[in-house]
């Protein structure tokens, strides 16, 4: 007994370890585009990401049984300060996993990074390299390179949106990736900061363009402003009771893309303040991962049945 016990020790100890995600730099080493070249380490305190010293991001894969070959990049919300990279980053592409997407958790530079040469720059460079990763390794990890989206929540909210809508490249780095399209194919914003202007949320402009920017600078970062026919089409959810990101946010976003004839759908519930989240919702408030669902299926990006590979 004691030898069998040793032997099934021994097997246990030889297996490859198995990890629940993959991190993902997102570029060659001293290649970082907008970058002083100096080396910081990531700063963590109370499940928020305060400093990021390198940008990457989480991968979370569903089985090969599950996959539906759509995939989607989660730009955590934190005003710019900050990443929530747990309720607003891990926690939903587990979600996602269960109904069969892939999902990436975007660990992007805050523009209050003492290594950025061009603070509001920063974190869109690392959104467009991300969706240019994934669409360059699609067929290794089961992605159709049509189905890849974006999603945020609050300031990550404002992020997807401006990856969705600024036409520059900011991210080539004279590699093989340049010639991969950076663009998404949808976007699904909770909560999300849109306007720099009259309704914005003060804390998350101030971080991303500093203090008392031109008025050019935030028409230029004002997302509802940029938006075009090209456009991804748009999931959106609010709260009416949200003090801190005005709903008027999604509402100036919704219009603009109704105006450009975009797909879209908004959802502005009674309650849920600024805490929308996968779970423990208010009220109705807790319907909108059934939509979403509901909603990446009637658009054709997760069909029931499961696409052949």
């Amino acid at each position: 007994m004691l030898r069998l016990l040793l032997l099934v020790l021994i097997l246990c100890l030889s297996l490859p370890k198995v990890n629940a995600q993959e991190f993902i730099p997102l570029w060659p080493k001293n290649k970082m585009p907008n970058s002083k070249g100096l080396s910081l380490k990531d700063s963590i305190t109370n499940e928020r990401i305060y400093q990021v010293g390198t940008p990457g991001m989480y991968a979370y894969f569903p089985s090969d049984q599950e996959n539906k070959r759509t995939a989607v990049v989660i730009c955590p919300g934190g005003g710019y300060a900050r990443l929530a990279y747990v309720i607003s980053g891990l926690q939903l592409a587990k979600w996602f996993n269960t109904i069969g997407i892939s999902a990436f958790v975007l660990n992007y530079r805050l523009p209050n990074s003492p290594d950025l040469k061009e603070r509001q720059i920063g974190p869109l460079q690392d959104a467009q390299r991300a969706v240019r990763l994934i669409r360059a390794n699609a067929a290794k990890w089961g992605i159709n390179q049509e189905k890849i989206g974006i999603m945020g929540s609050s300031a990550g909210g404002h992020l997807a949106t401006t990856l969705g809508t600024y036409p520059e490249d900011v991210a080539a780095i004279n590699d093989t990736y340049n010639k991969v399209s950076f663009r998404p194919n949808f976007m699904i914003l909770i909560s999300p900061v849109i306007s720099l202007g009259t309704y914005a949320h003060t804390g998350s402009r101030d971080n991303l363009l500093g203090d008392k920017p031109a008025k050019k600078l935030v028409e230029r970062f004002s997302t509802e402003l940029q938006v075009t026919a090209a456009t991804p089409p748009t999931f959106l959810v609010h709260a009416t009771n949200d003090n801190a990101v005005s709903p008027l946010n999604s509402v100036l976003f919704y219009q603009a893309l109704l105006n450009h004839k975009i797909p879209a759908s908004l959802h502005i519930f009674p309650q849920g303040g600024h805490a929308i989240a996968l779970r423990n919702n208010p009220g109705s408030t807790q319907l909108w991962t059934n939509l979403c669902e509901e909603w990446l299926n009637e658009m054709g990006f997760i069909p029931k049945n499961i696409e052949s590979k």
